[in-house]
């Protein structure tokens, strides 16, 4: 299955799921946001693989106009009806490997855990700097695989084993060189640190049967693992900087 139909397979069918968590979610991502990404109110955003909408309702409230794009229809669906009518968020199916979208068109362009599904992220995040206009900036929000490399691959082969959607999680070395041969400049970043319980996190992916067990065979721990999520605000210099 190719990294599209594996994407589309595995999230078209976890909508009421995603939507649920998104909300849960919602208030304290907002309060992140807030404080992390140096909002002025008057920005225009899109948003990288929204997904359920996560990204794109939770800082709604705290800019002018957000754009919201994902390569799959039910989720977009489904997030437009929640986010219900007046609202400045606007939803688009598209690839992020390729936006059809103008250059230098957004003042804040978003991906939040979406580039450890994607089989070339260097695509994604060449778009991400390539919408954004000069003098703007991009947020990347993702998982982190550890720096020890067998201890990475050991991460990945749980994460696919539980989600077939999973290409690579990427380590913070290797997404900060990504990001700086695209010319973007780090602002700040943090790691923080997800408490992952096991079955939940398995039935979020609908991991069932003997995939489960697989799964299971393959975790980082019994009942429950830590996650890595990196945070990263990076500047686009002006044409000439």
């Amino acid at each position: 299955m190719g990294s599209v139909d594996a994407v589309r397979a595995r999230f078209a069918g976890a909508v009421e799921r995603l939507a649920e968590l998104e909300e849960q979610r919602r208030e304290a991502l907002r309060e992140r946001l807030r404080s992390f990404a140096g909002l002025c109110g008057a920005e225009r955003v899109l948003d990288v693989g929204t997904g359920a909408g996560a990204l794109a309702l939770a800082i709604a409230p705290l800019v002018r106009e957000v754009v919201a794009v994902d390569i799959v229809p039910e989720l977009l669906a489904d997030a437009h009806r929640r986010a219900g009518d007046g609202t400045h968020v606007s939803f688009v199916e598209g690839d992020a490997k390729a936006l059809d979208l103008d250059s230098e068109s957004f003042d804040l362009v978003a991906c939040t855990r979406t580039l450890h599904h994607v089989d070339a992220p260097e695509l994604v995040v060449s778009e991400l700097a390539r919408v954004t206009r000069g003098g703007g900036r991009v947020l990347v929000v993702d998982q982190i695989a550890p720096a020890d490399a067998e201890r990475a691959r050991e991460l990945n082969r749980f994460e696919r084993a539980r989600d077939a959607s999973h290409s690579r999680a990427l380590s913070d070395t290797d997404l900060r060189r990504l990001l700086a041969a695209n010319r973007l400049n780090l602002n700040r970043s943090e790691i923080l640190s997800e408490n992952r319980q096991l079955d939940p996190y398995l039935d979020l992916a609908r991991c069932e049967g003997d995939a489960r067990e697989h799964a299971r065979s393959l975790a980082p721990a019994r009942d429950s693992y830590v996650a890595e999520i990196g945070w990263y605000l990076l500047d686009k210099p002006t044409l000439g900087a």
